[in-house]
């Protein structure tokens, strides 16, 4: 019977030990994640079903953006490493991590489309953003900007548009004058 007690001993060290390095190794992945993040935002996924998980990993992906769970414990531990400026967003639910290197705005607005096509199970609520705490609507907000190719074409087509305007006029008064003579 000792023996068998002492197996078990052993055993749940051998075990708690085991757990102690994964959440260490969890700790210093996340700690690098959040030291070369551009951006992070914070979402609650409760309800979200396998393949609209499958169909959200693919479409970030796609994007250059990155998806982790991790438990709130370890996400709240990793982030008292960093010093951030405002206040932490409260993290409710079943809390994951949408990242990018990157583009800024790339984990926001990726976070935002697919938060509109699945309200009842995928929220923002909250982020980081230039090395301070946000709350979902500012997230929300970040994530309406357009992307940087879409306001490189708006910028180029403003610029365009005096010029396009001023060929129109003067190839309508040359017309006029072709007509008058």
């Amino acid at each position: 019977m000792a023996e068998r007690l002492l197996l078990v001993a052993v055993f749940s060290l051998h075990n708690m030990a085991l757990h102690r390095e994964k959440k260490k190794e969890i700790l210093k992945t996340l700690g690098d994640i959040l030291g070369r993040a551009s951006s992070l935002v914070f979402v609650n996924f409760h309800g979200l079903h396998a393949a609209d998980t499958v169909s959200l990993r693919k479409q970030l992906r796609e994007s250059g953006v990155h998806y982790l769970v991790a438990k709130k414990t370890l996400i709240k531990k990793a982030l008292e490493e960093l010093s951030l400026e405002g206040e932490l967003p409260a993290l409710e639910g079943e809390i994951a991590l949408a990242y990018s290197s990157d583009d800024p705005l790339a984990a926001p607005r990726e976070s935002w489309q697919f938060a509109k096509k699945h309200k009842d199970s995928f929220a923002i609520v909250g982020g980081i953003f230039e090395g301070a705490y946000c709350a979902s609507d500012k997230m929300t907000t970040l994530a309406s900007i357009p992307s940087r190719e879409v306001l490189y074409g708006q910028i180029a087509y403003m610029v365009q548009w005096p010029i396009s305007g001023l060929v129109t006029a003067l190839d309508a008064i040359a017309k006029s004058k072709e007509s008058s003579l």
